[in-house]
């Protein structure tokens, strides 16, 4: 029960045999520094782009046609360091539709309505709001609800629809993708429903892809069936088995029923800072599977999704594990000045109490009313955030218990996992996190025993103990007093602390056990998909940097 139950977190979408679904704002800074101390690499921003290769343009832009209808064409015919520009208009691409992929290319998640093999290239809309790629049929309104208008991928092996997803980045390094809207990608029998993607490589274990950038960019899912849950949008804006340089800056996402943006599989190299993200409307805001090294999540906000950030460790689920937060080549963090590179700061964590967003499989078992959880994640950083009106928790640190097949070569003795009497297999816990000098306003507001302002459970002695310093949190901790307890990280401690009632609470929460007497938590009512928010921030000047052609001259548009 307490595998199913504390699988808080979730890794990619894959095909079904694979597939484990588990669980504002400020200035842009400190990518180069950060990423080179952390990584020993620098991460440039979309303004290093360099102004060469041609300059592919799509549809049309202030009255003047481009030379192609459809973005894959133009990627069909790009070469590294071309640049495709994106005129606003309603692409309905669906590459996979015409192009039947391949159980290999199913297997690593190379699909997708736009796909992209061409290394160093730049896919640039010119207004993020007005163009849209978008999964509905042709000829279909803009992103439509209605079900006749969607496209479910085309038949997979049993006959059933295979799925479809969006923009894909297929083992392709140095790639941009800038100032667009992705919606109605939808999930099916192969995996599918993910907007924006840059795929490594699903479940090789192995890094395939190297840089990758994305700014001023919209994921979203206008439609939902009760009927047939799992064919509507399953992760937005999405990298796997991916190694920095990386960036994310000025992303939103909503409606997605594992989670707004995903990182994972990318071990102690993701090398990547997310900046001013907006994830609202979700079953998880961000999700992360085993992933480390340098991350710097910071300047950002979570609101209204069932739990709003989650990262964990998963034995199976994209590999290699675990989640670990340590510097590469044991550097130490200029921000931490700690072995600490994997960083949260500068966020706004609020709200997430809404049980009422699509979820499938283990992500709809994150526990609402949670701002934050950390489950068998190690030597993560949460400083300086402000943690509010989460009903349940601010934060949980939870153990990761694992009862899936280990991936080859992984065991749970190698992968620092201990083994449960409980039920077969692998349980990872929390490990050498810190949780810092963060604000707490009325969290844990349901009532019910143990909800407060975070609380922790590990199950195992023997670890590397988490640390709890300056915080301001008025409704407690459980344990109680955390911070006098557990005042400095790295000490081994000697054993368990599954902090009493609260695994009961986490139980409870979830709703896979029944509550003890006068203990509630909100619960499902009915899913309710929400519109974007109006003018979203566009990219200011979207001919910046680009090649002279007929749309951008001297870097500014043309009227």
């Amino acid at each position: 029960m307490i595998s199913i139950i504390t699988k808080l977190a979730s890794s990619k979408n894959r095909p079904k045999k694979y597939n484990k679904l588990t669980m504002l704002l400020g200035m842009f800074v400190l990518l180069g520094s950060i990423l080179a101390s952390c990584s020993g690499s620098s991460a440039p921003t979309s303004s290093s782009q360099t102004p060469t290769g041609k300059v592919l343009l799509v549809g049309t832009f202030n009255g003047v046609k481009g030379q192609y209808t459809t973005i894959q064409d133009a990627v069909n015919a790009s070469k590294p360091g071309d640049w495709i520009l994106v005129g606003p208009g309603d692409y309905h691409e669906d590459y996979s539709m015409t192009h039947v992929p391949s159980a290999a290319q199913i297997k690593l998640g190379g699909f997708g309505g736009v796909l992209i093999k061409t290394s160093d290239l730049t896919l640039r809309g010119m207004n993020r709001n007005t163009v849209v790629v978008d999964g509905t049929k042709p000829g279909s309104p803009q992103c439509s609800s209605a079900t006749q208008n969607q496209d479910f991928g085309p038949a997979g092996s049993n006959g059933q629809p295979m799925g479809t997803n969006g923009i894909v980045v297929f083992e392709a390094n140095n790639t941009w993708i800038q100032n667009l809207t992705v919606c109605n990608y939808l999930g099916g029998s192969a995996g599918g429903g993910n907007g924006i993607w840059w795929d490594g490589g699903s479940g090789t274990a192995k890094i395939g892809l190297h840089g990758y950038w994305g700014s001023y960019l919209t994921a979203t899912s206008d439609y939902y069936n009760p009927q047939n849950p799992g064919a509507t949008g399953t992760y937005g804006i999405f990298a796997n088995s991916a190694a920095g340089p990386a960036s994310w800056n000025q992303i939103y996402a909503s409606n997605y029923n594992d989670s707004g943006m995903y990182v994972g599989a990318c071990q102690q190299v993701c090398g990547i800072t997310i900046n001013h993200a907006w994830m609202e409307y979700n079953a998880l805001g961000y999700s992360g599977t085993n992933s480390g090294g340098a991350i710097v999540i910071e300047n950002s906000q979570f609101n209204n999704n069932q739990d709003g950030f989650d990262t964990n460790t998963q034995i199976a689920g994209d590999p290699p594990p675990p989640q670990n937060g340590d510097c590469p080549n044991g550097k130490i963090s200029p921000i931490t000045h700690t072995r600490s590179c994997w960083v949260f700061m500068h966020n706004y964590v609020h709200d997430n109490n809404n049980p009422n967003v699509p979820t499938s499989g283990y992500a709809g078992l994150g526990p609402t009313g949670t701002g934050m959880t950390v489950s068998g994640g190690r030597n993560d950083t949460i400083m300086n955030n402000v943690f509010e009106n989460n009903g349940a928790w601010g934060i949980l640190f939870v153990p990761f218990p694992d009862g899936d097949k280990p991936y080859p070569g992984v065991t749970c003795a190698n992968s620092g996992g201990f083994v449960s009497p409980l039920f077969k297999g692998c349980i990872y816990n929390p490990e050498g996190d810190a949780l810092l000098n963060n604000k707490f306003i009325h969290n844990g507001f349901f009532g019910n025993p143990t909800n407060g302002d975070y609380g922790q459970i590990v199950m195992n002695g023997g670890l590397p103990q988490n640390c709890f310093a300056g915080n301001v949190a008025p409704d407690g901790s459980t344990p109680a007093n955390l911070e006098q307890v557990q005042a400095k990280c790295g000490i081994i401690t000697k054993q368990a602390n599954t902090g009493g009632a609260l695994l009961g609470q986490v139980l409870c929460d979830t709703h896979f056990l029944p509550c003890a007497a006068g203990s509630t938590y909100p619960t499902a009512t009915q899913v309710v998909l929400h519109p974007l928010p109006s003018n979203l921030p566009t990219m200011p000047n979207p001919c910046k940097g680009v090649p002279n052609n007929p749309w951008c001259k001297n870097g500014k548009p043309i009227s």
